[in-house]
């Protein structure tokens, strides 16, 4: 156990020590992906306003306390489009990486913290999206948050976990890539993205209080929009992320050296 965790501890110091090489290539991406178009990587930023336009514009009458309804969905989508990005994404990464795994003898962790920052890229063109529906709501910052500032800090590393852990799962299980896409997909319906749980039980209950990725957008959207600290939500965000990085690296110890023979 121990030579297992000494393992993926000196590949994430490896990794962490080229932080420049997957930086660049990680700007090298995005770049690439929206070379031949016009406005470039704001396209993430007019992708992120055209879902949360929809929403607010279709759901906005319908829902309680409808005044606050574009800031509940501006920041329940700005958080669920990263973790939904990260998890489908993440899947496929070591297949998608094959060549340069079998090639070269980089860390493991250096593509993963590469797709990490790839998702934190996306994600600061949704931040400013979610920013420019703030501040067309009238919502004026306030100190409450700067806990939404740690929640997202939070999430932020505990990002690089789940990277691993389900790029494992997808390099070792290949079908996993498609039903991780498909849950990922319905999740967005069961998650409070857009839907508001108003304590009338039954159901949606269930989807709202058992659903992991509610607390992820609790603990971000809270303090911005009713200036509370959400402690239930930060303890188990803050319990799972330590239960992910414990998993992602005895994963990380015990089967980086197989994985180049799985992909």
């Amino acid at each position: 156990m121990f030579e297992t965790i000494k393992s993926a501890l000196a590949d994430i110091y490896a990794g962490l020590r080229m932080r420049r090489v997957w930086v660049a290539l990680a700007q090298e991406d995005i770049g690439d992906q929206h070379r031949r178009t016009t406005l470039g990587p704001l396209w993430l930023l007019i992708n992120y306003l055209a879902f949360a336009g929809t929403f607010i514009f279709v759901f906005h009458r319908g829902s309680a306390g409808s005044s606050n309804y574009p800031i509940y969905v501006a920041t329940g989508l700005l958080v669920w489009f990263y973790i939904m990005e990260t998890v489908t994404q993440s899947i496929s990464l070591f297949v998608r990486e094959e060549s340069f795994i079998k090639g070269t003898t980089l860390p493991l962790s250096v593509y993963v913290m590469r797709m990490a920052m790839q998702a934190v890229i996306r994600a600061g063109y949704a931040l400013l999206g979610c920013a420019m529906i703030l501040a067309l709501t009238g919502t004026m910052p306030t100190l409450s948050w700067a806990w939404s500032a740690l929640a997202i800090a939070i999430i932020l590393a505990i990002t690089p976990a789940a990277i691993m852990l389900f790029a494992f799962l997808g390099a070792f299980f290949p079908d996993s890539q498609f039903i991780v896409g498909n849950l990922m997909r319905i999740g967005m319906f069961l998650t409070p993205v857009f839907w508001n749980y108003e304590g009338s039980g039954g159901v949606q209950h269930l989807f709202y209080y058992w659903n992991p990725f509610t607390y992820f957008l609790e603990m971000v959207r809270q303090p911005i929009l009713h200036g509370s600290f959400p402690a239930g939500a930060f303890g188990f965000c803050i319990v799972t992320g330590l239960t992910l990085w414990a998993v992602a690296i005895l994963l990380l110890g015990r089967f980086r050296k197989q994985v180049v023979f799985v992909i």
